[in-house]
């Protein structure tokens, strides 16, 4: 696990909101708080879709909802002249995303052993924390996935010119 302070909020809101940066994440769970506290479940719910729908293959393969669903009503929640007192968002891989990633970093583990590669973000007192992890299904004690995780996240915020140092 890692921990990384981003430098410039205004402008990484910017990219999370309003470019398709993020859309390759899963939204487990997130909340914005502004005059009141948004809840977000990421849990997707096919049967709203008809199979006809653009969006219902997405959802009904994947634990939870891709970001690139969701982010449209996060910016309409977070617009404004105000900035939101804070946010939460958990994403998490896609199981595809998944699979490329453990293939990228030539890991000896399959999909099935990992339950997820997560990316938090914690937007509050004015700053914006983005920390990392990995959950297992066994216990190991090589942490080479994680340590490849954190050094693939560091290497997306560079590739998308997002300024960022490590937290102590």
């Amino acid at each position: 696990m890692t921990a990384l302070s981003i430098l410039n909020v205004k402008e990484f809101m910017n990219i999370l909101l309003r470019t398709d940066t993020f859309d390759g994440f899963l939204l487990s769970e997130g909340s914005i708080t502004t005059y009141m506290t948004f809840v977000l479940d990421g849990h997707p719910m096919p049967d709203f879709f008809s199979p006809e729908d653009q969006p219902y293959k997405q959802i009904s393969q994947e634990p939870y909802v891709p970001f690139s669903l969701v982010r449209p009503a996060c910016f309409d929640l977070i617009k404004g002249r105000r900035t939101p007192s804070s946010f939460k968002f958990v994403f998490q891989l896609s199981r595809e995303n998944l699979m490329r990633t453990l293939s990228s970093i030539d890991a000896s583990l399959s999909p099935d052993d990992v339950s997820g590669m997560y990316l938090n973000l914690i937007y509050q007192n004015q700053q914006l924390t983005c920390t990392t992890g990995v959950s297992r299904h066994l216990f190991s004690m090589d942490k080479s996935l994680e340590h490849a995780w954190d050094e693939l996240v560091k290497r997306f915020l560079k590739t998308h010119k997002i300024p960022f140092e490590p937290l102590v």
